[in-house]
């Protein structure tokens, strides 16, 4: 596999890496600038050179990794090295005479957010979140509200993008979604958004749990979550109304106003994670 489809299957798995690239070449050296490596914990692609350059690189790549896992990010790093039998190294003499500069790129997981519901409100939010580095799961039971020509406008900005179509139970999906997702449920029938957040409150998946709807809905709602056997402190990890204008300060009842409400939240939600996993 080479580097490019290798980064591509790491961001498809969700799984760290680091991009490492010979940005710069004096004199004599194994490989030429723009020559890649892709560095998971466990696993690497592409090549930089071999020998002691490419070691040091996986090394210090691996260092990168570990650090991003503890502290949620990492800045890139570049390096220079020279290729001679006079400097000392620690897997090997390479004596090309050359001297390889390396530009390591620390390459994370995207955040996720699911919208269950892909209505006014729902399509709107899903346009909003597409304009971001985001993973977007979009899900609905109805086949018209995931059409390939409605959905366009949200596959063309950065966001990977990724659609479930499920015409029933689709509270399945939630199994599917990555773990410390920020779930949003607003579909068209009431029933199913039950069905949704009880499958919710059972998993460990989502990273916040959020509700479209009334104070009346919610009351009502409250009371069937308690029906179907969850305590008042499960229950209080939903928040509702999502987008609540004397939070957010967007007022408005448009689908449009509504979706800027709601993506300045789990915008806001998202940036919060990332601080807490920075302060742990």
């Amino acid at each position: 596999m080479d580097w490019l489809r290798a980064l591509h299957e790491c961001r498809e798995r969700r799984d760290p890496c680091v991009l490492v690239t010979v940005t710069d070449v004096r004199g004599h050296a194994p490989r030429e600038a723009g020559a890649k490596l892709v560095v998971t914990a466990d696993r690497t692609w592409g090549s930089v050179g071999g020998g002691n350059l490419e070691e040091a690189a996986v090394r210090r790549a691996r260092g990168l990794l570990r650090g991003m896992q503890l502290s949620g990010s990492a800045a890139p790093v570049t390096e220079r090295h020279t290729l001679s039998d006079k400097v000392a190294v620690e897997h090997g003499v390479q004596c090309c005479g050359g001297e390889v500069t390396l530009l390591l790129e620390p390459i994370g997981v995207r955040p996720s957010v699911a919208v269950f519901g892909m209505g006014h409100v729902g399509y709107e939010i899903g346009l909003l979140l597409s304009r971001h580095e985001l993973d977007v799961h979009l899900v609905d039971s109805r086949a018209d509200q995931l059409d390939d020509e409605r959905l366009a406008p949200l596959l063309a900005g950065p966001a990977d993008v990724h659609v479930h179509q499920v015409p029933v139970l689709p509270e399945l999906v939630v199994a599917e979604l990555p773990p410390g997702t920020h779930v949003l449920v607003l579909t068209h029938d009431h029933a199913e958004d039950l069905a949704i957040l009880d499958a919710l409150l059972r998993s460990d998946v989502p990273a916040t749990v959020g509700l479209i709807g009334s104070s009346a809905k919610w009351t009502r709602f409250r009371g069937k979550l308690a029906e179907l056997g969850h305590s008042p402190d499960v229950i209080e990890r939903v928040r509702t109304p999502i987008g609540d204008p004397a939070v957010t300060g967007v007022a408005g009842k448009s689908p449009a106003t509504i979706a800027v409400s709601v993506t300045v939240e789990v915008l806001g939600l998202v940036g919060a994670t990332a601080v807490s996993t920075l302060e742990r």
